[in-house]
């Protein structure tokens, strides 16, 4: 699928490809010398939009929702929620706040607004972009689709450099990907157009899911949640992509639930649906009550 991309955005992704991995702060890249930070707000959007990149951000001002206020008027002495939950919603509870007028400590600070934007008791006003890197798909538009045309004087040959760097490393993955193996069992991963990285067996039988044992499922929530950048709320969708076909969706949740019981994971329901698709709402784990199971958390 093509598309056109202004010389900014194309001048985005190649400073992104300066870094290791793909990936750096977003306050580092720049297009421009003069390029704002609302603007590099605004391209890395756009970006975002077409799959070409991903991004985590911060919660920089927050306001309560009226199931937070609802919240507040209940006896929350027999509630599954925490002092600082409660301290948060409190400080919120008159207008709207910062993040650090929360009071709660840098360190621990997002990932409990986070939480509680999910339950749908906080609504983020502002975001901040911090952290950027390609997407597989980003990947496969620059090494396989995108097509330049006209002259830009305005392209560097160090941007030029980030590019052929990227290009050789693509080669190279490739020639060790096509180079014969012994036929030992190997499983191992590699990207597969817009469904991103895939795990897959290379010259050897067919793999089943015994093959796959709950450590190496919960390593690889592990690197999902780095790569996406979803701070330790994954999703279960993405990891059932990640592991189809080896995994039945009976397999996958049975997997997680031993998992759960070990204390190595938790599962959390979906409160707000209104990002989500209903494909991605449905591969969840239903509940008799309440929302589906839909996010996978570390512990």
């Amino acid at each position: 699928m093509g598309f056109d991309m202004d010389v900014l955005e194309l001048k985005f992704l190649l400073e992104l490809l300066g870094f290791p991995d793909y990936r750096g702060p977003i306050q580092k890249l720049k297009p421009n010398p003069k390029t704002t930070a609302a603007e590099l707000n605004r391209l890395c959007r756009s970006l975002s939009d077409r799959l070409l990149v991903a991004y985590s951000s911060e919660i920089t001002q927050l306001k309560i929702t009226s199931a937070g206020k609802a919240l507040l008027s209940l006896d929350t002495s027999n509630l599954p929620i925490s002092g600082e939950d409660l301290a948060v919603l409190q400080a919120a509870a008159e207008s709207a706040i910062s993040a650090a007028a929360t009071g709660i400590a840098s360190g621990n600070r997002q990932r409990l607004l986070q939480s509680l934007a999910d339950r749908g008791l906080i609504e983020p006003v502002q975001t901040q972009i911090k952290e950027v890197w390609l997407t597989p798909r980003g990947e496969e538009y620059l090494r396989d689709e995108y097509l330049p045309s006209g002259s830009n004087p305005l392209l560097s040959l160090d941007l030029l450099a980030n590019y052929l760097r990227f290009m050789r490393k693509s080669w190279r993955h490739q020639e060790r990907e096509e180079a014969p193996r012994d036929g030992t069992l190997v499983l191992e991963a590699s990207y597969s157009g817009t469904s991103g990285m895939i795990w897959e067996e290379k010259n050897a039988g067919p793999l089943v899911a015994a093959q796959l044992q709950d450590e190496d499922i919960l390593q690889i929530i592990r690197d999902l949640d780095r790569q996406l950048g979803t701070d330790n709320y994954l999703p279960i969708f993405h990891l059932r992509q990640r592991l189809q076909p080896f995994l039945s969706r009976e397999e996958l949740n049975l997997a997680l639930y031993r998992l759960q019981r070990q204390d190595k994971i938790e599962l959390s329901s979906l409160q707000e649906a209104i990002a989500y698709t209903p494909e991605q709402i449905e591969a969840g784990i239903p509940q008799d009550i309440g929302g589906p199971l839909f996010f996978i958390i570390v512990t």
